[in-house]
């Protein structure tokens, strides 16, 4: 009988996964060593502050931008400001910079190979490129809100702020209000990342995919420009970058910005669900495939062309408006408003008795086209005519006003006499010239119906 010697156990056991929380680091320090993403952080922290430091010290404002025209007053006016701008230009290039470029640069290097043998895990990946950029993304949106209203405060001082109806915020409640306002415009950043990321993996080295976010932030920002029906605004993705004007009126127009941070944030899970699925279906043992692709593209389009046929079906069912939501009830009831609470404001500056809104009774009588045309939706030849009461006067005081109204509903209201109430941009008050509330106002119109009446 023959011994046998049993053979050596030649099985080599696999290396375990790379964690997500290590890949998470990794991608994040490739992130952040790239030269592009340090100059955003650091133009993110530093130039904002800067700009309305020195903006909020000039003779000459913005009066053309949301609370522009505030910015000497106060400190907290610069940071809306720049959120305005970052909301239609900074924040789509960033992300674009950004998410737009996390898959494809690992196509544009050729590295994926190495990627996979060293994590081992497509899904860990995706988690781990899509945590890096949206880490990176909240530190330049913590960024551009942080250091502009270091610079307004600085430069102004902490003062309060003239609501968008014309009514006063104490230096808190505004100060509450601009940061909630920045955490707001995080849903539709959000949404513009996912795109990113869905272009990212679909369009692979293409320059198409570093660039979708922007296009498609541009293609909202011309929509909104538009006559659409109010259930098709609301159901833009990008919606929130605009409705956060709401938070700034007396009371708070909750609706649209509620149902704006609601559509951003589905658009946010469902592109990127899909751009994890397309990522996950890729073959990458073909080395000259990148993504791309005729069928590909088909796949990540027609899913977010039906997500926006969805959510304009349930913003449309859901919603007490029709039309373009501009009508001539509600612009008579903001004029009227607005303008009552800067009588009050004017009525301080030159040191008269106080008054009431009740005992001003204001009231609007608007027309559009010169009554020539149906008072109802966007356009620049809205006539107003402002009636007031005072106490003890027997005689009703009228102003009027031109005024200039966006399809998203926001105005601006031009004063054309009497020269005494708006028809001078400044006003002699005792401690010297002071800007005329009265004479140019912002106030927007709420687009959606309400229960109000007047």
């Amino acid at each position: 009988m023959t011994a046998t010697m049993p053979l050596p156990d030649r099985r080599v056991a696999a290396p375990p996964r790379v964690s997500v929380a290590r890949c998470y680091r990794f991608e994040l320090v490739k992130l952040v060593s790239q030269w592009r993403i340090r100059l955003s952080v650091s133009a993110c922290w530093i130039v904002p502050g800067l700009f309305v430091a020195a903006v909020s010290r000039q003779s000459t404002l913005p009066s053309d931008t949301l609370f522009g025209r505030w910015m000497h007053a106060t400190g907290w006016a610069g940071p809306l400001v720049v959120l305005g701008f970052a909301g239609t230009w900074a924040l789509p290039l960033l992300t674009s910079v950004v998410a737009g470029d996390v898959f494809a640069s690992e196509d544009r290097l050729g590295t994926w190979r190495h990627l996979l043998v060293a994590v081992r895990s497509p899904r860990r990946i995706f988690v781990a490129k899509a945590l890096a950029s949206l880490t990176v993304i909240l530190l330049l949106v913590a960024g551009l809100g942080c250091s502009s209203a270091a610079g307004g405060v600085a430069a102004v001082g902490d003062q309060p702020l003239v609501g968008l109806d014309g009514h006063i915020l104490t230096p808190s409640d505004a100060a509450g209000r601009v940061v909630l306002a920045w955490v707001c415009v995080l849903a539709p950043t959000l949404a513009l990342a996912a795109i990113g990321l869905l272009g990212s993996v679909v369009l692979g080295r293409s320059p198409m995919g570093l660039l979708l976010p922007a296009l498609v932030a541009l293609a909202m920002q011309l929509a909104q420009m538009l006559p659409l029906p109010v259930a098709v605004r609301l159901a833009l993705p990008g919606y929130a970058f605009i409705a956060w004007n709401g938070l700034f009126t007396g009371p708070v127009q909750l609706g649209p910005l509620l149902i704006g941070v609601a559509v951003s944030l589905v658009w946010a899970m469902a592109v990127t669900a899909l751009a994890y699925l397309l990522f996950l279906r890729r073959d990458f043992t073909n080395l000259t495939g990148d993504g791309g692709g005729r069928r590909a593209i088909t796949t990540g389009l027609v899913p977010p062309l039906a997500l926006l046929a969805l959510t304009v079906a349930v913003v449309a069912a859901t919603i007490p408006a029709t039309g373009s939501g501009i009508r001539q009830d509600k612009v008579q009831r903001s004029v009227a408003t607005t303008f009552a609470h800067l009588y009050r404001r004017q009525t301080d500056q030159l040191n008269r008795p106080d008054v009431t809104e009740a005992q001003l009774r204001v009231t609007a009588v608007c027309d559009k086209g010169d009554g020539q045309v149906t008072a109802e939706g966007a356009g620049n030849d809205w006539r107003c005519v402002v009636t007031w009461h005072l106490p003890g006067v027997q005689a009703a005081g009228t102003a009027v006003y031109q005024l200039d109204i966006t399809a998203d509903g926001r105005f601006v209201a031009d004063g054309d006499g009497p020269k005494e109430v708006n028809g001078y941009f400044l006003v002699r008050t005792p401690t010297g010239n002071a800007p005329n509330p009265l004479w140019q106002f912002d106030s927007n119109v709420e687009l959606l119906s309400t229960t109000r009446k007047g």
